[in-house]
Formats: C-alpha cells, structure tokens, sequence
C-alpha cells in the first residue's frame, strides 16, 4: 500500500513537471512567434533585408546546437568501452566549437549575403578536415569510430538547427514557414498521443518494439493526422492575420503575408502535402533518438527540460522536420 502510494506520488509528480515545462515551452514559443511577426524590417548595405524580430529563434536553435553537442558527447561517453571509440580531447573540441560558431555563422551570412547555406558547408568541410587531422596525429587518444561519431554529431547538433536558421531567414515566406514547422511538429506528437492513449487498447500493433515499445501503428496514424492538422492551422493564421499575394483577407501587421505563385494548385494542399511530409518525418526523427538512447544505453539525452528530458529529447523531430519545411518553402511555396 506505501509502495503505492509512493508510486502515485511520483507519478503525478512527473506530470506537473511534464505540463509546467510544456506551458513555459508553448509561452515562449509564441513570445518568439509574435517577436518575428511584430518587429519591424530594415533594409541592410547589401540589399537584403533584416528581419530583426528573427534573432530571437536564432538565439534557441544556436541553444540547442550547443546544449544537444554536449548531450550527444555525454551519450557517447557512456558507450566508450572499448578502444576502438576513443574520443581524443582535440577532436571533442573542434566538435564543440563548430556546433557553437555554425547557427551565428549562417544568420550573419544569411542577413548580409544570404549565402548561410554556403558558409555552413564550408565550415563542416573545415571542420570535418580538423577532426581528420587529430585522428591522424593523435591516433593513440583518439580512432576512427570516434572520429566518425564526432562528425555525426556535427551534422545531427550543428547542420541541423542551421538549417532551422536558414528557415528563420528566408527571403519570403519565412514566417509562415516557422509556423508550419513549430505547428507540425507540436500537433504530430500529440496526436500521436492522444489517438495512440485512446485506441491502442483496441489496436496494440507496435510500430517499433524495439526502439520504443510505448508507440503504437495507430499512434502512429494520430500523429500524420495531427502533422496535416498542424499545417491547416499554420495556413489559416497565415491567411486570416497576412493574407496570400499581397492580398488582405482580414487583418495584416508588418507586411508579412504568404506569397505563393503557383496557379495549377490551391496552397492549402500544398500546405496538407507539406504536413504530411513533417508529420511522418517527426516521428522518424522521435524514433531515431530512441535508437540513440538504446545504443548508449541511457534513458533520456539530459535533465534540463523536467519531465520531457534533455533538448535533444524535445527537439529531435523538429531538427528533421527543418530538412523538409526549408526545401518546401525555399524552393517550391515562393
């Protein structure tokens, strides 16, 4: 009976951490959201345009660059039983300084140049280059299975939220594309909690025992329904409070509005097409972090977000989703 009770205690325990942390997340988010929308733009020396309202993203996915290279490395650490995963000092450095430099190097380039993309692959090939070298010359304090981890982690801790950054910084549609990928990943998971707690009783197929035995086909299924939905609502705010082409529907604030060029198709399927891209990657990403966590052998990737784990553990869908919402709104919703 006390262990129950102790077992009751706990539980409800991490559910108030678990809720306080998502509201303090969904407060600041929309903070940042009304930040990017309301500040106003200025025009640089170069001709571009500087959205400074933007930094604010900016300065949490150089956040999660930096705190997620520290929670991968750890994560490693854990696993470096054997000699051939050694991880010299040099090599954990050069790591850590790329993943702290990469996000700020692509927002200067991309408000001044517009050429972030540019800079953050010359910057991995340097990089990448460095690590090499330690490998070679510091063979005895470091291998090739941790050369190569450490180039994993540069691109998974420092690549991705660059390219979150590239969104951040489009020349059009970059708030609506924020919206799109904050919206798609919030909606997938919990639609893939919601339908996975009500019908998995029913329908108990796992969709990956292995990796995560909590997730479930039909959870699965809640969480593709719930990135379309999350990309629907991301369009109708877009086209209540922006409108599309320069054309106002019902209220617009500093110029910013959807701009879609494409007559053989509505953007609202294009916006569905797009959510069901993020939603099936979102949960690719969830359960790649989850195969991370079994390989080391660790519950959760850090303690900094109570009740949701480590930054990685929070943003692991959103850094593959970027991949998706930056092709889409870079190349083909313009």
């Amino acid at each position: 009976m006390i262990l129950e009770t102790v077992k009751n205690k706990t539980k409800d325990s991490s559910t108030f951490k678990r809720t306080l942390t998502s509201v303090i997340y969904v407060v600041i988010v929309v903070a940042l959201c009304a930040m990017k929308w309301c500040i106003p733009r200025t025009e640089a020396v170069f001709g571009t345009i500087i959205y400074w309202g933007s930094l604010g993203f900016d300065i949490v996915f150089c956040g999660i660059a930096v705190i997620g290279c520290l929670e991968f490395l750890r994560a490693i650490d854990g696993r470096q039983n054997s000699q051939d995963k050694k991880i010299s000092f040099a090599q954990r450095t050069f790591t850590i300084a790329f993943c702290a430099v990469v996000v700020p190097l692509c927002v200067i380039l991309e408000m001044t140049w517009q050429a972030g993309l540019l800079a953050v692959a010359c910057a991995f090939a340097v990089y990448f280059m460095c690590l090499a070298a330690t490998s070679v010359f510091d063979h005895v304090r470091s291998s090739v299975r941790g050369t190569i981890s450490c180039v994993f982690c540069m691109m998974y801790c420092g690549v991705l939220p660059a390219l979150l950054a590239s969104i951040n910084h489009l020349p059009q549609n970059s708030m609506v594309a924020m919206l799109v990928l904050i919206l798609c990943t919030v909606f997938t998971d919990a639609g893939a909690y919601i339908v996975g707690t009500l019908f998995k009783r029913w329908i108990p197929l796992k969709l990956a025992p292995q990796l995560s035995p909590n997730k479930t086909v039909i959870g699965a299924v809640g969480g593709i329904i719930g990135g379309i939905l999350g990309a629907i609502v991301a369009y109708y705010v877009m086209y209540w409070f922006g409108g599309i082409n320069n054309n106002v529907y019902l209220w617009r604030f500093n110029e910013v509005y959807l701009v879609f060029s494409s007559e053989k198709i509505h953007p609202l399927v294009t916006f569905v097409l797009v959510g069901l891209g993020t939603s099936i990657l979102a949960m690719i990403g969830d359960l790649f972090e989850s195969a991370i966590k079994r390989e080391c052998g660790i519950k959760d990737m850090g303690n900094l977000l109570p009740g949701h784990g480590g930054v990685l553990d929070r943003f692991d869908s959103m850094l593959y989703c970027g991949v998706l919402v930056l092709f889409a709104f870079g190349s083909i919703i313009s």
